[in-house]
């Protein structure tokens, strides 16, 4: 992806005739001391929160094409979900159980939730304007339109109101609240109706409100014949299907009004890892229970009267703070489907497919080619196949006695999963570790250990306590008489879909130093025993931390005797203190830091002092930054990583970070990891010491983005631009 000595310094970030930084409109987050002192961390909520901005900030860029800022639009959206299921859940119950000490950034619980609640209403408020006023226009324009109930013609409401008695009417249960229909319990984002009935059933019931349940099997968003729709694309929503026939459902009553809601609720799950004796069991009794949590956020159309959202937040036993009120469809996430569903790739990002390094195209044996010299695959500009083909390889070769393998997420339909299940089928001693804890991937996960279990295959949960959270997979191959070990190390899933969408490096080595130190992680993993020294990985929890503490304050001491020295890293999150210090100390000793880091960052860069050698910036494009790398000049080590800089990932998971030796391939991390996303005007944020971001424009100069770079660089389809 790159290739430069250093990567480009502070004058980078700094705006210039040929490249100025924008300033986005969001409201500084200043968290100071009582001293007058600027605190050192940031709100990792709030921090969360801005990363959505950036996001969000990609629906409203017209330079996106339209569907993929659809697309973006409902990203936005899911990740406000995951950011309700967690983080703000989590807030209430500490809250709920008293604990009002602030935390590291200086906010108690209560002050976070406050404010929380102030960004995220003006946020959804951003999001529907979005929707509302420029998305939705644009696609009428491009004949992808959502009909609109008050404008439907007679065509369209004789095939909606057929549409309705065969298939949505049929599976309807509409619940009538009295004392022996109390509120019913509601899954977890489900769209659901409150309906204001007059008049008496037929027996004789008198109820003011009815609740109806959309079931899941229902599509949200139903496409027209464009026959009927009058254009090429129409879509009705079944929210507006509903709006325009719930009369159905109440014969002989009135019906008043009809109002969409959803609630959202707390999906963590909790297992006493402590108590339990069979860690699946216990999680196959609390799946279920995921979709019933505590509700922290309910949303209602914008017609809903005061009276009834009152109502349905005294049901939930939620705040006025916890109503989130929107003009359209309650859940956008529903429209994801658009982009699929509408054939008109010139509004969607340009077709590429994934390139294939030579010595793979040369040598389709994987093991011949190892053996040859080091792989490194960058995804997705790279194809994820040559992974597969790693793991198929293994399983039908009679030379290869075992195959061990670190499961967290896969999918629920797993080419890969199917190789190792028909390696254990051939006889090979199949080792799969499978994190059963990856959230939201829980079930997928237990549905893979049990079928490994079926042909034999080695299962095993990991350590309790910790989530395996680490990527390797090894193959133990018989050749002239002795065992050779083969690995693949990745900073990113095995996960053949999101292989196509994150950004991720992946290392293929017969390296024996390596190797043994991979083994020697899978014997902690799958047996007994004391953490040994490892040769050349670094693992959590227990040398990751103290070695990257280490290589920092080596860079430190080499700036303070006069020698060149800096820190290039790439990362998802930056949350650790004890990391975020030392980083703070190597600035005050002279170290240049640049940081690419996608998500939260607590860290504050260029306060005078403290850490004006220090550069954060984030790379929001087409694919989601995924990758961990670390760069040590003074040394010239280059490190890749399944951990974040946060304390679960030092403390609380099993990770690995592994070293690239083949000088080529350390250049080709430097440069395509690194140099390029420094070099990057167009998909860059810099972050100020507030916390706030500004995204960087090219102005009279070159336009960069890194994603379309390495696309045209190592896809075999070249791609001119998004």
């Amino acid at each position: 992806m790159n290739d430069a000595p250093q990567p480009a310094g502070r004058e980078a970030l700094a705006p210039s005739t040929t490249e100025s930084l924008v300033a986005k409109d969001t409201k500084s987050q200043h968290a100071t001391a009582t001293d007058g002192e600027p605190r050192l961390l940031l709100n990792r909520e709030l921090g969360q929160l801005e990363f959505n901005r950036r996001v969000l900030a990609q629906a409203q860029d017209h330079a996106m094409p339209l569907l993929e800022r659809l697309r973006f639009l409902c990203i936005a959206g899911s990740n406000i979900d995951e950011f309700f299921e967690i983080r703000v859940a989590g807030l209430k119950a500490q809250i709920q159980l008293g604990a009002n000490r602030p935390g590291p950034d200086g906010k108690a619980p209560l002050e976070v939730l406050q404010e929380v609640s102030r960004q995220v209403h003006e946020l959804i408020t951003q999001q529907y304007a979005v929707f509302n006023d420029d998305i939705v226009p644009a696609l009428a324009q491009e004949g992808i339109v959502f009909l609109r109930r008050r404008e439907w013609t007679k065509a369209q409401r004789d095939w909606i109101h057929a549409y309705f008695l065969n298939d949505v009417m049929p599976v309807l249960s509409p619940i009538g609240l009295d004392p022996a229909h109390p509120f019913p319990r509601l899954l977890n984002k489900s769209l659901n109706f409150a309906v204001e009935l007059a008049g008496k059933d037929a027996f004789g019931r008198k109820s003011g409100v009815a609740i109806v349940q959309a079931p899941r099997v229902l599509p949200r968003l139903i496409m027209l014949p464009p026959e009927i729709s009058g254009c090429p694309h129409g879509f009705v929503f079944l929210s507006s299907i509903m709006h325009a026939h719930v009369d159905a459902l109440f014969a002989g009553m009135e019906v008043k009004g009809c109002y969409q809601f959803r609630v959202t609720r707390n999906s963590d799950l909790f297992v006493d890892e402590e108590e339990i004796k069979n860690l699946r069991t216990a999680l196959q009794g609390e799946l279920p229970q995921r979709n019933f949590g505590d509700a922290v956020r309910l949303e209602v159309a914008d017609l809903c009267p005061p009276h009834m959202s009152d109502f349905l937040l005294q049901q939930f036993d939620l705040a006025q703070d916890d109503l989130y009120q929107v003009t359209g469809p309650v859940n956008l996430v529903r429209l994801m489907q658009v982009p699929d569903q509408v054939p008109r790739p010139d509004l969607k990002f340009k077709a590429f497919v994934a390139g294939v390094p030579t010595q793979l195209t040369k040598r389709p044996d994987m093991f011949a080619a190892i053996r040859k010299s080091d792989i490194l695959l960058h995804h997705p500009f790279q194809s994820f196949k040559p992974v597969i083909s790693f793991i198929e390889q293994a399983a039908n070769d009679p030379n290869v006695v075992a195959i061990r393998q670190t499961v967290y997420r896969t999918g629920t339909d797993s080419e890969l999963m199917a190789h190792l299940i028909t390696a254990a089928r051939n006889g090979k001693a199949v080792t799969v570790v499978v994190e059963l804890l990856a959230r939201f991937d829980e079930e997928a996960n237990i549905n893979w250990a049990s079928k490994l279990e079926e042909v034999g295959a080695h299962v095993v949960y990991g350590v309790v306590g910790h989530k395996t959270h680490a990527k390797m997979a090894m193959v133990v191959r018989r050749e002239d008489g002795r065992l050779t070990r083969y690995v693949h190390l990745g900073t990113g899933n095995y996960h053949s879909r999101t292989a196509t969408l994150y950004t991720d490096f992946g290392l293929f080595t017969c390296n024996p130093e390596i190797t043994a130190d991979v083994n020697d992680t899978f014997l902690q993993l799958t047996g007994l025993g004391q953490a040994g020294d490892h040769t050349h990985l670094w693992q959590s929890p227990f040398t990751l931390h103290p070695k990257l503490l280490a290589a920092i304050a080596r860079e430190a001491d080499e700036a303070r005797a006069g020698r060149p020295a800096s820190i290039t890293a790439k990362m998802n999150a930056l949350l650790e203190p004890e990391i975020i210090q030392a980083l703070y100390d190597a600035s005050r000793a002279g170290v240049k830091i640049r940081l690419i880091v996608r998500g939260v960052c607590a860290l504050r860069p260029g306060i005078p002092g403290l850490s004006e050698n220090i550069e954060v910036r984030s790379i929001i494009g087409r694919f989601l930054e995924h990758t961990r790398i670390f760069h040590f000049r003074s040394i010239d080590a280059v490190y890749l990583s399944s951990a974040d800089w946060m304390d679960r990932n030092f403390f609380r998971r099993i990770e690995v970070c592994f070293p690239v030796l083949d000088p080529k391939l350390k250049r080709r991390v430097i440069n395509e990891g690194l140099k390029i996303y420094l070099d990057d005007n167009s998909q860059a944020w810099a972050m100020d010491a507030d916390g706030n971001y500004r995204r960087l424009q090219p102005g009279t100069g070159k336009r960069r983005s890194a994603q379309m770079e390495l696309l045209a660089e190592l896809s075999t389809r070249p791609v001119a631009d998004r």
